[in-house]
């Protein structure tokens, strides 16, 4: 089997080509730093505590990836690729990022304090609702390439990229609420830039898999 073989092969067990983690994390720092940036603008102009400001700098450093990561996957898609580990993650982001839209609003409709410590699992859906899309979307990849719900389920738990995704999934909201409860609040639009930012840990998976792709 000739070299060209086996990295056909590869794709086609959707191992992730070359590089295709790599340049997940760089949407990811993409996203941070619009985040950040608009931030500093809205509290320069004096929105500090306006709900869409919130909206906007939540997305971009939440979801900015995610956005990039879905024109990633649609870009696969066009060029006909065999389906990898990193496009299903990244079509599993982009459906995700809609989600904390809902339950902010629906949050602020109903009295919520988005400010206080009961509101601290607004950033998390906005950090991590992406992620979860993300988890929902490898395993059904691997269903996919397994054939069954049992196998895909081993192949889960030995591929470090969809374990790194579940602790961080479980570690986020403990983190948020602990620092909501020590007194942080989202008060300005660069505290939300920097709350939403240090919740989303989505650069730890695409980073193990950059790892992994170092290795082989």
């Amino acid at each position: 089997m000739s070299l060209r073989d086996k990295e056909d092969q590869s794709d086609k067990c959707g191992e992730p080509r070359s590089g295709e983690f790599g340049e997940l994390i760089k949407y990811t720092v993409g996203g941070f730093a619009g985040g950040l940036v608009l931030g500093v603008v809205l509290d320069y102009l004096g929105f500090q505590t306006s709900a869409i400001g919130q909206w906007l700098v939540r997305t971009l450093s939440g979801e900015g990836e995610s956005i990039f990561e879905g024109i990633y996957a649609f870009r696969c898609r066009l060029r006909h690729s065999a389906v990898s580990m990193a496009e299903a993650y990244g079509w599993g982001k982009l459906l995700g990022m809609f989600v904390p839209w809902i339950i902010d609003w629906v949050s602020r409709l109903l009295g919520v304090d988005v400010y206080g410590v009961q509101g601290f699992y607004i950033p998390y859906f906005y950090a991590m609702s992406d992620q979860i899309g993300a988890s929902i979307s490898g395993l059904v990849f691997l269903r996919k390439a397994e054939k069954s719900w049992g196998k895909a389920a081993r192949s889960y738990i030995r591929h470090p990229v969809m374990l790194a995704s579940l602790a961080v999934i479980l570690l986020v909201p403990v983190g948020l609420l602990l620092a909501r409860m020590a007194g942080f609040s989202p008060t300005t639009q660069v505290y939300t830039a920097i709350e939403t930012i240090a919740a989303n840990l989505c650069w730890v998976p695409p980073l193990v898999g950059w790892l992994r792709e170092r290795r082989r």
